[in-house]
C-alpha cells in the first residue's frame, strides 16, 4: 500500500464535502475558492458536480490545472434507468461537460428499478444496454464511465447495483475498456466479501471514494461520517482497491448536512489531510 503519511499529492476532494457551491448548502464557496484552497494544502485533485459547472467547464478546468490540480471526475450522469431515467441526449451532455472540463472520470449513480419490473436484474440488463450505446461516444470524447454502486438501502429509487459484483457484471456484459467501477467505502464498507470480489476487478476501478458509515447514521444521504468517524475498516478497504490495481487518486466524498457542513470550509479541509495522512 501506498503511504500518506507525508504526502497529500494522492489526495482529491469531492465539492460535495463542502456542501457544493449553492446558497443553502455548506459554505457556498465558488470552484475557484476550492481549487485555490485545495492546491494550497498540496492536494492533488477535485471532482466537480456538474450543478457547479454550468457553461464554465473548460474554463474551471484549465483554472484547475493551473494550480497543479488533477480534475479527477465529474459527477454525475442523469440516472440511466428507473423512473426518472434522463435521454440520451442528457447523458450525451453529461458527457460533454467532463470531457470539456478536462475531467477523465464521468460517475454513474444509475437510478432505480425500472417501473414495469421487480428485483434488480432485468434493470441491471437495461442499464447494459444503454451503457453499449453510449459508450462509444463517450470513448470519442476520452471520458471513462464509473458505474457507482450503492449501499442498499438506496436501491430501488437510487440504484438497481448494490454491490461492487453486480457493477463487475454489467461491465462485463457491456464489454467496453471505457466502463468500469468506482468504489465508495460509504456504499462497500459492509460487504464481506469485497476483497475476494475486488480481486477480479483490476483494470477496471476508475475511482475511490473517501468517506465514514457512522454506527447511528440518522439520514441515509445526508450523514455520512468522516474518515476515522465510524466503523469502516477504512486500510483494508483500500489494501483491496490497490491490491487490484488501482494507483489513482483518493477522492474524499461527505455528505453531512448537520455536521460538517455546519463547519467552517478550512477547518474540513486541515481536518480532511490529518485524517488522510493518520487513517486511511
Amino acid at each position: 500500500m501506498r503511504d500518506f503519511s507525508k504526502v497529500q499529492s494522492a489526495l482529491a476532494l469531492n465539492t460535495a464535502t463542502l456542501g457544493h457551491n449553492l446558497d443553502g448548502h455548506g459554505a457556498g464557496w465558488s470552484p475557484e475558492q476550492i481549487i485555490d484552497a485545495c492546491a494550497a494544502r498540496g492536494m492533488g485533485g477535485v471532482v466537480f458536480w456538474r450543478r457547479e459547472i454550468g457553461a464554465r467547464a473548460f474554463d474551471i478546468g484549465e483554472r484547475a490545472r493551473a494550480a497543479g490540480l488533477q480534475v479527477a471526475g465529474l459527477c454525475r450522469t442523469p440516472y440511466l434507468t428507473g423512473a426518472e431515467a434522463g435521454s440520451d441526449d442528457e447523458i450525451k451532455a453529461s458527457i460533454d461537460m467532463a470531457a470539456e472540463l478536462g475531467a477523465g472520470v464521468l460517475t454513474i449513480v444509475t437510478g432505480g428499478t425500472d417501473p414495469d419490473t421487480k428485483g434488480v436484474l432485468d434493470s441491471q440488463k437495461r442499464l447494459a444496454e444503454r451503457l453499449h450505446g453510449i459508450a462509444p461516444y463517450a470513448a470519442q470524447r476520452a471520458v471513462k464511465l464509473a458505474l457507482e454502486p450503492l449501499n442498499p438501502m438506496f436501491g430501488g429509487n437510487r440504484t438497481c447495483l448494490m454491490t461492487v459484483r453486480d457493477a463487475l457484471n454489467v461491465c462485463d456484459w457491456v464489454g467496453s475498456e471505457n466502463i468500469g467501477i468506482a468504489v465508495d467505502v460509504y456504499h462497500v464498507w459492509w460487504d464481506t466479501t469485497l476483497a475476494e470480489t475486488l480481486a477480479s476487478a483490476r483494470g477496471r476501478i476508475f475511482g475511490y471514494h473517501l468517506c465514514d458509515w457512522l454506527e447511528n447514521t440518522s439520514d441515509m444521504l445526508l450523514d455520512r461520517g468522516m474518515m476515522g468517524d465510524g466503523v469502516a475498516d477504512l486500510k483494508s478497504i483500500r489494501a483491496s482497491v490497490e491490491g487490484a490495481g488501482y494507483g489513482g487518486l483518493c477522492e474524499v466524498e461527505v455528505f453531512s448536512a448537520r455536521d460538517w457542513w455546519q463547519r467552517a470550509p478550512d477547518d474540513v479541509l486541515d481536518t480532511i489531510l490529518e485524517r488522510f495522512a493518520s487513517l486511511c
